[in-house]
């Protein structure tokens, strides 16, 4: 358990470093456009695992969940960077730029909400996951709803 810390927390200093790395390297808005949205993916991955759980599909396993939460939770901070000015483009909608508070509000709404299910999930409260699951899979469908073209 300590060595998955470790392994965990070393991929987030690493992740950290090189988002911050990304940020100065998006020489093509492609870049950036490449960049979110395989943030996104490795996110729904893990994300997608938790609710294979939620949902009964999948067997409960709490090292599995909080790992899985962990991932989202630490994810969740990197893709914004990639939605500056220039960056436009890819499943993005153009209100990302044009109703850039409102963005901001639902990624920062959504950030709080997957700390919540990481909190949940590391204290291996499987009805606390449950719910702060669903309030977290709300918060993705929103800014989907808002910000991302179908």
């Amino acid at each position: 358990m300590k060595l998955q810390k470790f392994v965990l927390a070393s991929t987030a200093t690493v992740l950290t470093i090189g988002a911050g790395l990304a940020f100065a390297q998006f020489q093509k808005p492609e870049d950036a456009i490449k960049y979110r949205q395989s943030v996104f993916t490795v996110m729904a991955n893990s994300f997608g695992k938790i609710g294979a759980v939620v949902k009964g599909e999948a067997p409960y396993n709490k090292d599995e969940v909080a790992k899985n939460a962990a991932i989202v939770a630490m994810m969740s901070t990197l893709p914004w960077q990639a939605f500056g000015p220039g960056t436009e483009g890819g499943k993005a909608k153009p209100e990302v730029w044009s109703d850039n508070a409102k963005f901001k509000a639902a990624a920062d709404k959504m950030q709080l909400a997957v700390a919540d299910l990481n909190k949940a999930a590391q204290s291996g409260d499987q009805e606390s996951i449950k719910k702060t699951f669903g309030a977290a899979g709300a918060t993705c469908k929103g800014c989907h709803d808002d910000f991302k073209k179908k």
